[in-house]
């Protein structure tokens, strides 16, 4: 499956989301799929993207491990970043009412999905 439908797939399937977006390590949107202002979901992947970078560079060495996704919860969203290997992270958007361990489940389905055709 592209990563296209992929992202349809994700955003679709799961209650409440707007938007998910595949982007590179510098943050450029590599494909993406929304149901609001495109434009508006390019730049949060590229900021998320910077954000899950830096989490990396802190955590290195930690003893956690490395990270997997950042959830940011904000009174009007819910925004759910993850690595896809050491190049890619997907970004997804929710409405702030979804329900977060749901959409969890899909993004790390989805995960697996776009590594599968990336590596």
């Amino acid at each position: 499956m592209p990563f296209k439908g992929i992202l349809q797939n994700l955003v679709e399937r799961t209650p409440g989301a707007t938007g998910a977006i595949l982007a590179d390590w510098e943050g450029e949107s590599v494909e993406h799929f929304s149901l609001y202002d495109d434009y508006e979901l390019k730049i949060i992947g590229a900021h998320k993207g910077i954000i899950l970078n830096r989490v990396r560079e802190l955590q290195q060495g930690g003893v956690a491990g490395e990270p997997r996704e950042v959830l940011l919860s904000t009174d009007r969203a819910h925004i759910i970043t993850g690595a896809i290997g050491k190049d890619y992270s997907l970004v997804m958007t929710l409405d702030s009412d979804a329900v977060v361990g749901r959409a969890l489940y899909h993004f790390r389905q989805s995960v697996v999905e776009l590594a599968k055709e990336i590596y």
